[in-house]
């Protein structure tokens, strides 16, 4: 059947940038990808650690990310420690830390040496969970912080003790465990463990590596750069320069005539300063001056 009238498209045909659709990493890129991402996680978390430690930065030194599952990452978390469920987006990743870590942490936040009680309780007490409210917003602040605010928004979802309460991913999940070692002077050193799960990798790392900016060029801007050069220079050719005494210039008159001296060189000046000589000559029906010296 013969339509009536002829189809128009109600709006045009969306023409997407090349860079939107290219393919994400693979899986063989995700793992050094958030290796060379721990160094500025390391840097961002060092700074923002730095509070909840007396002001005093300490050491981060991230270890190389394990290739792992998600239950071989758990097999060495101890009974009490603060796992906190996070996402960036809406993928999910976790941190932990071991509870007599967090416990030493509050302990210096009310003032003490940083001791751990001499037997653990069996769950956080109050303060302790304050303590790991913090810790979560230092590390979504520090990881976007090293994505150059690209992924997504980082936050916390849930927190417990214990993982089977927290179930936050299914064991079989194919996870990179990396491992921040905290190390502060004169005291031991211990460790944030994040375990992103591959899938949340390819959304971190989705259109590659967050680069920093180039840095500025140091040293003296160039003259011809803009946005200098376009700027006006007022060039003054000095003819005459002379001297004449108080007594004959205060008897000046209209129509005496007064003899030159013009010097072989002519200064041309930018203000006070001398930048180039030259004689004096004339340019078709203009006067003049071939540059002879730069100073």
């Amino acid at each position: 059947m013969k339509p009536e009238r002829a189809f128009i498209a109600e709006r045009a045909i969306a023409r997407h940038d090349p860079a939107l659709l290219r393919p994400g990493p693979s899986a063989a890129e995700l793992i050094p990808a958030l290796t060379r991402m721990s160094e500025r996680l390391a840097k961002a978390v060092r700074g923002a650690l730095s509070p909840l430690l007396g002001g005093a930065e300490p050491q981060i030194n991230p270890m190389k990310p394990m290739d792992t599952d998600f239950a071989d990452f758990c097999s060495e978390i101890p009974r009490l420690a603060a796992n906190s469920l996070m996402q960036i987006g809406s993928a999910p990743f976790m941190v932990t830390i071991e509870g007599e870590n967090v416990l030493r942490l509050v302990d210096r936040a009310f003032g003490g040496p940083g001791d751990t009680p001499s037997s653990l309780p069996k769950e956080f007490p109050l303060s302790a969970d304050l303590m790991i409210g913090r810790i979560e917003q230092l590390v979504a602040t520090a990881l976007t912080v090293a994505l150059g605010g690209s992924g997504g928004q980082i936050r916390a979802v849930r927190r417990d003790a214990s993982l089977a309460q927290l179930q936050a991913m299914p064991d079989a999940t194919k996870v990179a465990g990396l491992t921040l070692n905290v190390v502060e002077q004169g005291r031991m050193p211990w460790a944030i463990s994040i375990a992103f799960p591959h899938d949340t990798l390819a959304l971190m790392f989705a259109h590659g590596d967050a680069k920093r900016p180039a840095k500025p060029r140091r040293g003296p801007a160039e003259p011809t750069d803009a946005p200098f050069a376009d700027l006006p220079v007022e060039l003054a050719a000095v003819l005459v320069d002379m001297r004449l005494p108080l007594a004959v210039v205060s008897g000046l008159r209209i129509g005496q005539v007064l003899p030159v001296p013009i010097a072989r060189n002519v200064p041309v000046k930018v203000g006070d300063k001398t930048y180039a000589t030259g004689t004096i000559g004339a340019l078709e029906d203009r006067v003049a001056i071939q540059l002879n010296q730069l100073s």
